[in-house]
């Protein structure tokens, strides 16, 4: 398939809306072909600046409240006390199922902001021309190139034995904290593996254990020892399961 038929189909893989099939192969394709990893570096970069734009109108919690009290005084003075008793259990209920929706809404997004993150971090890697930044297959090499360039420490597994192989790491962010992306390789696919502090609320949406489909790859996600990895990549369920096994086990 030429270019020109892969082109056409970068959008719907990077807004996850390509069919697995697909994304594999497009997935292939970039990694050797320039044009087109460049293209999906540049889109890439488009979303996270369309989705920071986004975010700079947002209205403050401050403003919210201030808003929120503002309409309550309003309703006080407007209303007698016989409706107010008559109606105080149904807002009661309302302003519960509310606020019940809102905390299941913001959870829900802040899940979808990492994952959507994180998906951009590993469709750049597979595009990019340098895509680790210590090139090894030795765990003992690659651990000791993150000492002092990120503010912990962790273990990588022995992978012998095992069909997955290690091609190296480099420092990343997410939300603008760093931490270790590692690049495991399992026969023609890349799998990433991302390693931050964990930061209890902006992880607290994710799921604890078992691997999930996002954004067109396979997630596994868990909290250890304060530390928060996330295995992503386009392979099945099981193999992302397996790599998972393997960083648990070291750490």
């Amino acid at each position: 398939m030429g270019c020109d038929a892969w082109t056409d189909k970068l959008d719907l893989y990077l807004d996850s809306e390509l069919a697995a099939a697909d994304a594999a192969s497009l997935s292939q394709h970039i990694r050797g072909c320039a044009a087109c990893a460049a293209d999906a570096v540049e889109r890439v970069q488009l979303k996270r600046a369309i989705a920071t734009a986004g975010k700079r109108y947002e209205p403050s919690a401050e403003l919210r409240q201030k808003i929120s009290k503002t309409v309550a005084v309003k309703r006080s003075k407007s209303s007698g006390w016989p409706m107010k008793i008559l109606v105080a259990p149904a807002v009661a209920v309302l302003l519960i199922s509310l606020a019940v929706n809102l905390y299941v809404s913001r959870q829900s997004a802040r899940r979808e902001r990492i994952y959507s993150e994180l998906a951009d971090l590993h469709v750049s890697t597979l595009a990019s021309s340098t895509p680790v930044d210590v090139i090894s297959t030795d765990r003992h090499t690659v651990k000791p190139w993150f000492q002092g360039k990120i503010p912990f420490s962790f273990n990588l597994p022995e992978l012998q034995g095992s069909d997955f192989t290690l091609v190296g790491g480099r420092v990343t962010y997410l939300a603008q904290t760093p931490g270790a992306h590692l690049v495991y390789q399992l026969r023609k696919h890349q799998i990433s593996v991302f390693i931050f502090q964990d930061r209890g609320d902006e992880t607290a949406a994710l799921p604890s254990s078992g691997a999930v489909q996002t954004h067109s790859f396979n997630v596994e996600s868990w909290n250890q020892s304060g530390l928060r990895y996330f295995v992503v990549g386009d392979v099945g369920p099981e193999d992302i399961e397996a790599l998972s096994k393997l960083m648990k086990q070291a750490n």
